[in-house]
C-alpha cells in the first residue's frame, strides 16, 4: 500500500526518487543524441584528452574476436592492468589486475586468471554480456590506477574513486566509493562497496552507505569513515564543473580517481548516475537541484559555479537548510 505521509516527508526532505530523476531531469536536460559520448568510455576519454583533462592511458583496445589473441601481447610488459567492456554498466565485466603469478593474472580480490579465462572473458565482453542493451562492445585495457595514499585504512585491495553529481554543471552532491573484501576490490556499491558522502565546501568525507544502510566504519579493515580530507578537492570540483561543457549533459555524474603520482584522472561519466549517493549524504538532492534552477543565469561561468557549490552545498550549509 502507498504510503503518503513517508513520501511526503521524503519530498519536503528533498529526497530524490528514481521516476523523478528520470522525468524531471534526465530526460530535460539531456538530449538523446549525447548520450553516446558517455555510455562508451572510449568516447569518453577522447573528449576528456580533448578538453585538456587527463584520464588512465589506454593500452589496447580489442573490438574484434581475432583480436582476442593479440591481448598477451598488449600487456605482456605490464604488471598492472584494467580490463573492461567500452559500454558496460554498474561496473560489470571489469578485471582488475595486480600482478602476476607465473603465467597467471592476479586480480586485485587475490584470484588467479588463466589465459584461457582471460580470453573467454575478452570474447564475453565482445559478445555485449556486459554493455547496456547487450549489444556487441569492445574490451579497453588500460592504466591501473595506483590509489592516493590518504585512502589507504579506507580500502580493500581496489582503487576508490569518486563519484560527483553534476547539474547545469554546478557540483551539487559527491562521495568516495571504497572497494571491499565483498566488493573484490572493486568501487561499485552494486557489488558491495561502501559509499562515504563527501562536504562539498571542504572535501572532507562525511558518513557511509552500505546498500542501503548507514555504516561508520569499513567492513575490512574497521576504520572510520568519516573525517578523511579529500586531496586536491577544488581541482576536482573544477573538473566537474568543466565537464558540462565537455558533454552538454545537464544531468550527469562524473566519476575521478586519485592517482598516487599522476593526481586526480577522469575514469568515466553516466548519464544517469544512481541515487544512493543521498544516503551516504544524508541529504537530498532535489532541494540542490532546484537552488541550480533558480540561479543558472548567473552561473555561466566556471569558478561562478564551483564558487555556489562551497557556498550553498557544504555540509553547514545542508545542515542549517
Amino acid at each position: 500500500m502507498f504510503d503518503f505521509g513517508l513520501w511526503k516527508r521524503l519530498r519536503d526532505n528533498g529526497v530524490l526518487g528514481l521516476n523523478d530523476r528520470n522525468a524531471n531531469f534526465v530526460l530535460v536536460h539531456n538530449q538523446r543524441r549525447n548520450y553516446p559520448l558517455v555510455d562508451d568510455k572510449v568516447l569518453t576519454k577522447e573528449l576528456a584528452l580533448k578538453a585538456g583533462a587527463a584520464v588512465p592511458d589506454l593500452f589496447g583496445l580489442i573490438e574484434i574476436q581475432k583480436q582476442v589473441a593479440t591481448f598477451p601481447d598488449i600487456v605482456r610488459d605490464k604488471e598492472n592492468f584494467v580490463v573492461k567492456p567500452a559500454e558496460g554498466s554498474q561496473g560489470e565485466g571489469i578485471i582488475v589486475v595486480k600482478g602476476r603469478s607465473g603465467d597467471m593474472y592476479r586480480t586485485a580480490g587475490g584470484s588467479l586468471i588463466d589465459e584461457n579465462q582471460m580470453a573467454f572473458h575478452l570474447s564475453n565482453i565482445l559478445s555485449g554480456v556486459y554493455s547496456l542493451g547487450g549489444q556487441p562492445d569492445k574490451a579497453i585495457i588500460e592504466y591501473c590506477v595506483e590509489f592516493d595514499p590518504v585512502f589507504e585504512a579506507l580500502t580493500f585491495r581496489g582503487v576508490p574513486d569518486i563519484r560527483i553529481i553534476v547539474f547545469l554543471g554546478v557540483p551539487v552532491m559527491a562521495m568516495v566509493r571504497l572497494p571491499t573484501r565483498q566488493s573484490d576490490g572493486k568501487a561499485n556499491l552494486h557489488q558491495g562497496a561502501i559509499g562515504a558522502g563527501i562536504d562539498m565546501a571542504t572535501g572532507v568525507t562525511l558518513t557511509a552507505v552500505k546498500g542501503n544502510s548507514v555504516v561508520d566504519t569499513h567492513p575490512d579493515t574497521l576504520n572510520k569513515v568519516s573525517g578523511t580530507q579529500i586531496p586536491n578537492w577544488p581541482v576536482l570540483l573544477d573538473m566537474a564543473a568543466r565537464s558540462f561543457e565537455m558533454t552538454n549533459l545537464g544531468y550527469q555524474g562524473i566519476d575521478i580517481v586519485l592517482d598516487r603520482d599522476r593526481g586526480p584522472l577522469i575514469l568515466e561519466l553516466n548519464a544517469r548516475p544512481g541515487l544512493n549517493i543521498q544516503i551516504a549524504n544524508r541529504a537530498g538532492l532535489r532541494h540542490r537541484l532546484e537552488a541550480v534552477e533558480r540561479n543558472r543565469n548567473a552561473l555561466r561561468a566556471v569558478g561562478d559555479r564551483v564558487a555556489f557549490t562551497i557556498e550553498n552545498f557544504g555540509a553547514r550549509e545542508a545542515q542549517a537548510a
